[in-house]
């Protein structure tokens, strides 16, 4: 929950910066001198870029809340048993000992997206957090196609 919290603070900061970086491009648009207008628009690059980066993190966000809810709900989390520091982090040693258990599970099943996810979260125990996205937005990719195909294959039926 505090995580969230923090998230959404941040998103919020964020915007209000996108905003007002957006109103200082317009402004200086609206000059109507070529520098002014360069600047403008060179600066409104930023808020877009921004927002676009904004959307996409916080779905992500939601889109992995919600695998770990199903995942949770169906007992397929894996068990929190390793030890941890003091900030509540796995020690990576502990979490790099477990990591060739779901890495073949992955091998064994690549099209599964509770494979990946467990990856991932097996990845982010070890602290490597790019691929740790990397295999959770795999997750997300490979549950979006499942999902898919069952309402294809459930409309079909249903016809």
């Amino acid at each position: 929950m505090r995580n969230r919290l923090a998230a959404i603070l941040m998103a919020i900061i964020l915007l209000v910066y996108l905003v007002l970086a957006g109103q200082r491009a317009v402004m200086l648009i609206a000059t109507g001198e070529a520098i002014g207008v360069a600047m403008g628009v060179a600066l409104l690059v930023l808020p877009i870029v921004g927002a676009w980066a904004l959307a996409r993190e916080l779905l992500f966000g939601v889109r992995t809340e919600r695998l770990v809810r199903q995942l949770d709900a169906e007992g397929g989390l894996p068990v929190e048993d390793l030890p941890t520091r003091a900030s509540g982090r796995p020690l990576r040693d502990a979490a790099d000992e477990q990591f060739p258990q779901y890495r073949a599970e992955v091998e064994a099943a690549p099209d599964s997206w509770r494979a990946w996810f467990r990856l991932g979260l097996a990845y982010d125990a070890s602290g490597d957090r790019r691929r740790a996205r990397g295999a959770l937005r795999q997750a997300i990719r490979l549950e979006r196609a499942d999902a898919k195909s069952a309402a294809k294959s459930g409309g079909q039926s249903a016809r």
